[in-house]
């Protein structure tokens, strides 16, 4: 069995550094810093010839963190790994998937080209903004989702009349899986419009929510305004209660302050991505570690990871 070497960049060290702890491994010896211009330099200063290597590292802005894992992944195919596996707990730039109007990129299919191009034989990742990103890719994807620490977490708080509540149509799929798995409760859908990026206007929920703790499910927050709109709008067809559960917390521009200020009782979130300074006290992070530690176990050792996916 070749050595399981996991390494990592700077964007979020501490999730690295739990999934090593759930392996019983320590982090691998490598030096990812800056020039005096501010060029990322990158050295791994231990052999990995023949090792099953994994780089993990989010995609999320700035730029710099996904350049730290493209560059990451040529060091170790240069250093002769025998595999390299790109763990991306949050993979950026997924949100351009299509070409929907004229003169617009396909960027997720540009940054799978340039993951495979720099060295990925394998991606792991978690909760794709859109699932068909799998399909850009002919390396293994491995799709994990963070449902069943989020459905955990919720059973633990002995939640009454739950309804789970889908943000837009898009997401009715993966609303009506973790509906399933929390005990066949009932589903609502919150129909919107986008007039243009970054905003959303909620026009009005499907399904009954009245006299229910609603929880929201979606795969990201950015500024926040879906889940507070849905939140507002949820509170005024009577929710009792407005709980959201997000994978990854991107908390861009007013998103902190908007959802301090709203109807939501609880922000739960996962750390795929660091919170930082953005942490206050209505909102919760789980911890994925397990999760991916135990994908990266199973990877190595040539086990079945689909009992993992919901």
């Amino acid at each position: 069995m070749n050595d399981l070497k996991v390494f990592t960049g700077n964007a979020n060290k501490g999730l690295a550094e739990e999934i090593c702890n759930y392996l019983g491994i320590p982090m691998g010896d490598a030096l990812v810093t800056r020039f005096s211009d501010g060029e990322i330099r990158v050295k791994i200063n231990e052999n990995i010839r023949g090792a099953d290597v994994f780089i993990i590292q989010p995609t999320f802005p700035p730029a710099d963190n996904l350049l730290e894992l493209l560059i990451m992944m040529d060091a170790a195919r240069r250093a002769s790994a025998w595999r390299i596996t790109a763990v991306i707990p949050y993979f950026g730039y997924a949100r351009q998937d299509k070409k929907d109007e004229p003169r617009v990129p396909i960027s997720a299919k540009l940054v799978s080209n340039l993951l495979v191009t720099a060295g990925a034989d394998r991606i792991l990742t978690m909760d794709l903004h859109a699932e068909q990103i799998q399909g850009y890719f002919d390396i293994p994807v491995d799709h994990l989702y963070a449902a069943p620490v989020i459905i955990d977490y919720l059973r633990g708080k002995n939640l009454q009349d739950v309804v789970i509540v889908a943000p837009d149509p898009g997401r009715a799929n993966r609303a009506r899986a973790i509906a399933k798995r929390f005990g066949n409760v009932p589903i609502a859908i919150v129909d919107k419009r986008r007039p243009e990026p970054n905003r959303s206007e909620v026009i009005y929920v499907v399904g009954d929510v009245a006299d229910k703790t609603a929880v929201i499910i979606d795969d990201i927050v950015d500024t926040g305004g879906t889940l507070v709109g849905a939140a507002e709008a949820l509170v005024k067809q009577g929710a009792k209660e407005v709980y959201a559960c997000v994978t990854h917390p991107v908390l861009s521009g007013p998103a902190v302050e908007r959802i301090e200020n709203s109807s939501i009782k609880e922000l739960v979130v996962t750390n795929t991505i660091p919170l930082g300074d953005k942490k206050r006290d209505k909102f919760t992070v789980l911890s994925v570690a397990s999760l991916l530690g135990e994908a990266i176990r199973r990877i190595h050792n040539e086990e079945s990871v689909s009992s993992l996916f919901i």
